[in-house]
């Protein structure tokens, strides 16, 4: 069995056989196949697509590729969640700590930025000191001690896909469902969660960008955790607009610190409130969403949810006084409002363009291996429906210099569209799917 063979055959849009795709992945992994092979396969999958079948044997040969965790060796059941890629998506440094204060263990391996969508890690290291780099040993012990955690894909869990991802987001190959689906299930089954709500972002800020796109994906995803022997429930949610209103690492911490106080936008508040209940349902926790919403509104209230997210922060090495002082994390240099060029209604935002702009800022990785500006990034002032006067704050950059702030506000003026009637607000969900959906 030859690399090149496997890549001519997806080339020419036929099924791989599980022997095909196990042979691929070892090979990956194992650095018999080098990145440029990889990177082509990847593109024949991005182009061709695969089968169901396919995508399983892909899951779990990536599943396979190392060691796979048993939570149930120290937690009675323990429930993650993982979204499939927003811009301003900060939403796992608000529910994992509600949750964990509900009494549900959550153990979390999450990731980094790809291409124009935020990642969790790049947030958390906006926190001088905290580790994301926690060993299987250490993960188990603290989920054990505290009933959190949340850090990087371990080497030894499912490390096939740990090369594969960084190499999608140089390589054009993110937007791919199958190789989202398979990345995400593959670590969710090897990071050993019994029960998973999985996120699945659709519109210009998402890599589906039709909700038809995803539900196919949530309904693959699920799928999968089904044949896993998984409980497993996906949430198709709003990216026609940024989430919240900070965009990038340092400013969407201080946003779910905000929020972990009660004090955040609105709009990321209630995403937060539907996500840990749904989580809360599948841990068993609560019986239905009202009730769900009832027990994180009120580990938010009591401040339950804010001490838990600090127990996290310390128990990864993280000082506490960049949390209980938010001011104190990462700053750019230049601050400035961009003001809103006429007197209308916002009836589009661009979520895609914001994101990419925050890149281009520094907030993210334009090629494998940048480095991250964890001060860098833009707030979102106003949101699709609003009517705004012009000259009133629309945006506020954060800039490390006075070349990226003029670009990004040629940028991101080219992210709104205006309406002279009233613009209905866009939805927070759009519905759910479950096991007996697919």
């Amino acid at each position: 069995m030859r690399a090149v063979e496997i890549i001519e055959k997806k080339r020419d849009k036929q099924e791989l056989t599980q022997a095909e795709i196990n042979f691929f992945v070892e090979g990956f992994c194992h650095g018999e196949i080098p990145d440029y092979q990889a990177s082509a396969w990847a593109m024949a999958v991005l182009l061709n697509g695969m089968t169901p079948h396919e995508t399983t044997n892909l899951t779990l040969a990536m599943a396979n590729s190392g060691d796979q965790l048993d939570l149930s060796e120290v937690v009675p059941i323990a429930v993650d969640k993982h979204s499939t890629g927003g811009v301003g998506d900060k939403t796992t440094l608000v529910v994992a700590p509600v949750v964990a204060a509900c009494g549900l263990a959550v153990g979390k391996m999450s990731g980094r930025g790809l291409g124009f969508s935020g990642g969790t890690l790049d947030k958390m290291e906006s926190i001088p000191g905290y580790r994301t780099d926690l060993s299987t040993q250490e993960f188990m012990h603290q989920l054990a001690e505290i009933g959190i955690v949340l850090t990087g894909q371990t080497a030894d869990l499912a490390p096939a896909d740990g090369k594969l991802y960084a190499l999608r987001d140089v390589t054009g190959t993110v937007p791919s469902m199958p190789l989202i689906a398979s990345s995400v299930m593959s670590k969710k089954i090897a990071a050993g969660a019994q029960a998973i709500v999985l996120d699945v972002k659709l519109g210009n800020g998402a890599f589906m960008q039709t909700e038809q796109e995803a539900r196919k994906l949530a309904r693959r995803m699920v799928h999968i955790a089904t044949l896993a022997d998984r409980k497993a429930v996906a949430l198709l949610s709003d990216m026609n607009q940024p989430l919240g209103q900070a965009v990038g690492n340092a400013l969407e911490v201080k946003e779910a610190i905000q929020t972990l106080h009660g004090r955040g936008p609105q709009d990321f508040h209630e995403h937060c409130l539907v996500v840990s209940s749904h989580m809360l349902i599948l841990g068993g926790v609560v019986e239905n969403e009202e009730q769900g919403r009832q027990k994180a509104e009120n580990a938010l209230e009591t401040g339950q949810a804010w001490e838990m997210f600090k127990r996290l922060v310390a128990a990864q090495g993280g000082d506490l006084s960049y949390v209980e002082e938010p001011e104190r994390l990462p700053a750019a240099r230049l601050v400035e409002d961009q003001p809103a060029p006429r007197t209308a209604y916002i009836s589009a935002i661009n979520a895609r363009i914001v994101g990419e702009t925050a890149v281009v800022l520094g907030a993210g990785r334009e090629k494998k291996g940048d480095a991250i500006d964890h001060g860098v990034g833009i707030e979102v002032l106003h949101k699709v429906g609003e009517r705004v006067e012009k000259g009133q704050p629309l945006l506020r950059i954060h800039a490390r210099d006075r070349a990226s702030l003029e670009l990004a506000q040629e940028r991101l003026l080219k992210a709104y569209h205006w309406s002279e009637e009233a613009v209905e607000a866009l939805p927070l969900f759009y519905g759910v799917v479950k096991p007996e959906q697919t």
